[in-house]
């Protein structure tokens, strides 16, 4: 990631932060602001900033050439925002919003910090020694989900976030269109987009299969583990039957509405069942008393009163469009605008994640 001072003018950012907002200055207090990278995420960046005993975490773009609809941190301030003025589900509440690039180059906005851990590609050893923790951790996952799909979803949509009906076609035309822009802005540039036969195979079957939607529901879009934090004194050494182990839910930049199965087959795809190799979707290994994928599941039809079905083709959905997104990434590191070391694994990355794609649908 390129440092704070390649990616901001803390001069600029110093000068917006002292500005009115409900009242007072965004972070009060005098001397110079301090950036500190947050999180390993590969897609938009996340930074504690500070100014004296005041802290927020600030979201903003990667740098570099975006695709169209990518990265779009005012739109996800503007859910963020929505969530908090409705009923109680885990997110960081919203301080302020910047869309005015003048100040460090691309809009950002400021949010609450939230304590906790996120667990990547190694979970805590405490917890993986605490079978009981285990399942607190997994169903409580579950449960936030379904506490998302319980939200009304009719002030979304009258913000222009998302619309009632047609979502899984929708999602179809917009990963295939994000495959085609990368094709010709790689053609542009002079070059061609390798070929990925896997991808071309997966969109078909999923054209050909495509269920029936069920009642539209606030979708996050991105749902799995590490876009949670987690609260491991809640969790570990024998959590109550209250335990909250998911203390808030992050990254909502893809967040819309359509159907929810969506959003439960993204999270049954990155959670592993023992023995697994989830090639770039696997978080960590399962030691004996994670929830399986079947737990995971009654557990949120239990949260929301509807029918999962069969959800293998929403599984499906969720690989085949995270490859396509890395794809993206993937093309971004090739042209010298990111340095992401995870990106340079995506040239055998992407091809296995649209293998596994093939491999659930059997197409």
């Amino acid at each position: 990631m390129p440092s704070a001072a390649e990616l901001f003018d803390l001069d600029a950012l110093g000068r917006w932060a002292g500005t009115a907002a409900d009242g007072g200055p965004v972070l009060p207090g005098a001397g110079p602001l301090v950036l500190r990278p947050l999180g390993e995420g590969h897609s938009n960046l996340t930074f504690l900033v500070s100014r004296g005993d005041t802290s927020f975490v600030l979201r903003r773009p990667p740098a570099g050439p975006l695709l169209p609809t990518a990265h779009d941190v005012v739109r996800e301030y503007r859910v963020l925002a929505l969530l908090g003025a409705g009923p109680d589900v885990r997110v960081p509440r919203v301080v302020a919003v910047c869309e005015d690039s003048s100040v460090i180059g691309v809009p950002f906005y400021l949010m609450q910090e939230v304590h906790g851990a996120v667990i990547r590609q190694q979970l805590p050893a405490a917890l993986a020694a605490d079978r009981e923790a285990l399942q607190a951790l997994g169903l409580d996952l579950a449960d936030a989900l379904a506490e998302i799909h319980q939200v009304p979803w009719a002030p979304f949509v009258d913000a222009g976030i998302g619309r009632p009906d047609g979502y899984l076609a929708r999602q179809l035309r917009r990963w295939t269109g994000q495959r085609e822009g990368i094709q010709q802005a790689v053609a542009a540039a002079g070059g061609r987009a390798r070929d990925l036969p896997d991808f071309d195979a997966v969109r078909d079957w999923l054209g050909a299969h495509l269920p029936a939607e069920q009642p539209p529901a606030l979708v996050h879009g991105d749902y799995k583990l590490d876009n949670t934090i987690v609260d491991l004194a809640a969790t570990v050494g024998g959590p109550g039957d209250g335990a909250r182990p998911i203390a808030t839910v992050l990254d909502w930049e893809m967040a819309t509405v359509g159907d929810p199965r969506a959003d439960l087959g993204y999270l049954l795809s990155f959670w592993p069942e023992p023995g697994e190799d989830l090639a770039l979707g696997g978080l960590f290994q399962a030691p004996p008393g994670l929830p399986t994928r079947l737990d995971l599941v009654e557990r949120w039809s239990a949260g929301t009163g509807r029918d999962p079905g069969d959800t293998r083709w929403f599984v499906t959905l969720a690989v085949w469009k995270l490859a396509v997104l890395l794809e993206a990434s993937y093309h971004r590191w090739l042209a010298g605008m990111a340095d992401d070391p995870f990106f340079a694994t995506l040239d055998t990355g992407v091809p296995a994640l649209l293998a596994r794609a093939r491999q659930v649908c059997g197409a």
